[in-house]
């Protein structure tokens, strides 16, 4: 079935050489502004041959590194710098960001769920549309920040998935490795259907995303780590000028399910073990206090493989079927 062409209109020139700033326009119909648009920032940077890095930050739009490494890359960046081609998009689910929401206020979709999207779709479907079939082919390399959002924490980690076709893999993990962050992850996801991830691996590009901590904000240190990695990838991949900064990491896998350990009863959450610690198969790792009434024991929850704990529920509340601990395995590269 043909597509319709997307109704976003980018107004930078995507083949045009220097620094170009601008936005991608969604024209979106609404109480306040009949004839109104979504204006998506992008920035666009071309110089001489070379790949092209796709970069986004924001795809949920309650996860702040990302943001803020990509809105001063494009503050600071000089086309002299870069040997092809860098699209910077901040903020790709924009009316989430503005919101400050996982999902857009506007249909409540989740952008990284909405792959490959619709052009005659909602909000959503049409931004994940446009990356789909304008965005994603122009690049060879796509780098998109995430971190926990309102409701996860994570140790600081750069990821790539474990691929069908092994020189992707490679290319990939070698960007993870370049990119330094304290660790990095052999990613496995409990539900890849609809991800931006998924689109990229499946056209062939080097996909490498990130977990830069967590609970709706972003500290000094993780936005250093966003910050410092970015550059240091952009340089392996030959895109922009300069010599690595190499930092240590530490390597986790997640070899299956049983990384993941969710909640079966609602309540108060008290954690027994902390991010970074290292637990043992079957060690408690968090107790369910039920809220209804006192007098009632807490229901507790185990770990379900011996290993690092790299991720955990923030809220002091939790409800049932919510992720309370990720565990990841350490290992050598």
């Amino acid at each position: 079935m043909q597509l319709t062409p997307s109704p976003i209109a980018a107004t930078v020139d995507f083949a045009a050489p220097g620094v170009r700033h601008g936005f991608l326009r969604l024209p979106y119909s609404r109480d306040d502004a009949a004839w109104g648009s979504i204006m998506t920032p992008i920035t666009v940077v071309n110089n001489g041959e070379g790949p092209t890095a796709l970069l986004s930050g924001a795809n949920h739009g309650d996860e702040y590194e990302g943001p803020i490494a990509l809105f001063d890359l494009a503050a600071r960046v000089r086309a002299e710098d870069v040997t092809g081609r860098i699209i910077i998009v901040p903020a790709m689910n924009y009316p989430a960001f503005a919101a400050g929401t996982r999902t857009s206020p506007i249909d409540r979709g989740n952008l990284n769920r909405s792959f490959p999207g619709r052009p005659d779709g909602t909000v959503t479907q049409k931004i994940a549309d446009y990356f789909q079939r304008v965005l994603l082919p122009m690049a060879d390399v796509v780098l998109d920040f995430h971190s926990g959002g309102k409701t996860l924490d994570f140790l600081p980690y750069c990821a790539a998935h474990v691929l069908p076709d092994k020189r992707q893999q490679a290319a990939a993990f070698d960007l993870v490795r370049a990119f330094g962050a304290p660790w990095s992850v052999k990613m496995l996801e409990i539900d890849a259907v609809g991800m931006y991830d998924t689109a990229a691996e499946e056209m062939g590009k080097t996909f490498v995303t990130t977990e830069l901590g967590g609970g709706g904000t972003a500290t000094a240190r993780s936005a250093g780590i966003a910050k410092r990695g970015l550059t240091n990838l952009l340089i392996a991949a030959g895109v922009m000028r300069g010599e690595i900064a190499p930092q240590p990491t530490q390597w986790l896998d997640m070899p299956d399910e049983d990384c993941f350990t969710f909640a079966e009863d609602g309540g108060l959450i008290e954690f027994l073990a902390d991010l970074g610690d290292r637990v043992d198969h079957g060690q408690p790792v968090a107790r369910i206090f039920p809220v209804t009434r006192t007098g009632l024991a807490p229901v507790v929850v185990h770990a379900r493989r011996a290993g690092l704990m790299m991720a955990r529920h923030f809220p002091g509340i939790v409800k049932p079927g919510d992720c309370v601990a990720v565990i990841g395995v350490e290992v050598d590269e």
